[in-house]
């Protein structure tokens, strides 16, 4: 991967937990910033050493024996097919499934000194210097898986200490993100996949779905992506350890209807230092208010 361009006067950067998330979360959000100019880094915390082989195709023994090296050039394919400048490997291993015996793994990254790994994400801060930052929320009802749950528990912090040279004195010259967002699986986006499904007679992936808690009353921004609608598919597929092709989850529906139903990757705005969207708005830029202030000091 290309280190980021110098030229990028915004920059992205997105924190995620394992190889395959950077495909099923945002992809398309990326792949427009990336087409516009923007620079894009991508963090991913651990190796998913932990996954399982879900592609029949994919499922053989010299694969499984070498599955972590084989999900890192995955995740390599994906990162081009979205448009990243670089990829940081945090550096830590997959913790597994919520209440499995990778949990006690000693290099998990659940299990990680919680200081050392807010620093080790500060000094990728201080070096890329984004503007906006991407991660997840604390959200402990849905995917409660225990590497998402420390994303986040260290995205926030980092946040908030990259810009304070008191903090981390030996990760770099200090750099202030101006806004941080957590990923969102709207309850929109469900239930329109899911009516769609009805409407064309085929049997839906997201039936029940709907029963888990609804947080879309907290989206405060929602980004267009009809026009690299492809790109989530493409990427997800690059991770062919992980993603069978015939999954009707991802792939049930034709790109060409699919990407009417819900064409928007939702996010919630966690935290701004430039100021909060009028009331009953929704952005449509994660730079909103970003632009005229990096414009004006350049």
């Amino acid at each position: 991967m290309n280190q980021p361009s110098d030229k990028a006067e915004l920059g992205l950067l997105t924190v995620h937990a394992h190889p395959d998330d950077e495909a099923s979360k945002g992809a398309a959000t990326v792949a427009a910033y990336h087409q516009a100019g923007v620079g894009c880094t991508l963090v991913c915390c651990t190796g998913g050493e932990e996954g399982e082989i879900l592609n029949p195709a994919m499922d053989r023994p010299e694969v499984a024996e070498h599955l972590a090296e084989v999900r890192v050039a995955e995740l390599r394919r994906a990162a081009e097919i979205i448009g990243y400048d670089e990829v940081v490997m945090l550096g830590y291993r997959d913790s597994g499934m919520p209440d499995s015996e990778p949990n006690s793994h000693p290099g998990a990254f659940a299990n990680a000194d919680h200081d050392e790994a807010v620093g080790r994400l500060v000094t990728v801060i201080r070096r890329v210097r984004p503007h906006v930052l991407v991660t997840y929320s604390d959200d402990r009802t849905g995917y409660n898986h225990p590497d998402h749950l420390q994303v986040h528990d260290i995205s926030v912090p980092a946040f908030d200490a990259a810009g304070d040279a008191d903090r981390y004195p030996e990760a770099g010259e200090p750099w202030q993100p101006l806004k941080m967002y957590f990923t969102v699986w709207s309850r929109a986006r469900i239930e329109g996949l899911h009516a769609k499904f009805v409407e064309m007679g085929l049997e839906s992936p997201y039936q029940g779905w709907s029963d888990r808690p609804s947080r879309d009353h907290l989206i405060t921004t929602r980004i267009p992506i009809a026009d690299h609608w492809e790109v989530r598919g493409e990427a997800l597929r690059a991770h062919a350890t992980q993603v069978d092709p015939a999954s009707p989850f991802w792939f049930g529906l034709p790109d060409e209807v699919a990407r009417t139903v819900h064409p928007y990757d939702d996010y919630v705005l966690a935290r701004s230092l430039v100021g909060e969207p009028p009331a009953g708005s929704l952005e449509d830029d994660l730079f909103d208010r970003i632009r005229v202030r990096v414009s004006d000091v350049v």
